[in-house]
């Protein structure tokens, strides 16, 4: 078992610290919020006054941050975490973040001769409780074997993609399309209702045909399809709206940065875009049925 220092505990990183303690791990755990670090301390973690102090005698420093300037914010620059984890760590960032920023981080980690890969992950809140992740790597195979004990510990796909930054571009191509599958989704769930058909039941066919998807089986977006989905909550929990924003502007950076062409992600930044401001940034990004359905 590792000496693990875990440092954000959002709606993803709280539940993956939980899997951490109960596969054996020693975790101490840092985050901004203290509500989020006292739930980590009551399921057996050591709390940290900051980040530099959780990472002391760590073997091992998972990351589970918002957005690429917290990732930045917290490895780089003067006072950087990266100057503060013993020599022989590994890092582990399993934020989603710009490629650049990934492999940036990743080269001044090696600078200082820390091993560091990027593995966002995939599954959603639901994945991240029942400890069913998957993790999309980029680094050197070397540093996944390292890291494959601790993220056994917290999902049950590894996917090693390539070089450092290679597992955001990856993570950005599944969200991107994920994106979109929700968004028409939720078009279709709509145009059903609206010709009095049963959500319910057309959600069941869908999710039984050529329209299957993840929206239509795990995070439905019509309230009352799906008893733990974030729509029959208000649209609370899950992934927010505006994280999926952020991630589909990463997309569409990442794809001018090659000349590739997005027209259904740039449509679907737009459909975010456009529920962000009619109020439901905060909300988990099904919400964006919303702008079809006013009655959801």
């Amino acid at each position: 078992m590792s000496r693990i220092a875990f440092i954000g505990l959002g709606n993803m990183g709280g539940p993956m610290a939980a899997n951490l303690l109960k596969a054996g791990h020693s975790v101490c755990v840092y985050d901004l919020s203290q509500p989020a670090i006292d739930a980590a301390v009551t399921a057996g973690a050591v709390a940290a006054s900051d980040a530099h102090a959780a990472v002391v005698d760590a073997e091992v420093v998972v990351s589970m941050l918002p957005a690429s300037r917290h990732v930045e914010g917290l490895y780089l620059g003067d006072g950087g975490l990266l100057a503060a984890i013993p020599a022989g760590a590994l890092v582990i960032d399993c934020s989603t973040i710009a490629p650049a920023s990934a492999k940036k981080v990743a080269d001044a980690a090696a600078a200082r001769g820390l091993a560091m890969i990027d593995a966002p992950v995939s599954g959603g809140t639901a994945g991240a409780a029942a400890g069913t992740l998957t993790f999309i790597v980029g680094g050197h195979a070397q540093a996944l074997e390292r890291a494959r004990p601790v993220l056994e510990s917290m999902g049950r796909n590894i996917f090693h993609v390539g070089d450092s930054g290679a597992g955001q571009v990856a993570k950005l191509c599944n969200n991107m399309a994920l994106g979109a599958i929700m968004a028409v989704t939720g078009e279709a769930l709509a145009l059903g209702v609206a010709h009095g058909l049963e959500p319910k039941v057309l959600s069941q066919m869908m999710a039984v045909s050529t329209s299957r998807s993840w929206a239509t089986e795990v995070c439905n977006p019509w309230p009352g399809v799906l008893e733990n989905a974030p729509a029959s909550r208000g649209y609370t929990g899950g992934f927010g709206n505006d994280l999926m924003l952020k991630d589909l502007g990463l997309a569409a950076e990442a794809a001018m940065g090659v000349g590739a062409s997005i027209p259904l992600g740039e449509l679907a930044r737009n459909l975010y875009a456009m529920n962000s401001r009619a109020g439901n940034g905060g909300l988990d990004f099904s919400s964006v049925v919303k702008l079809v359905a006013k009655d959801v």
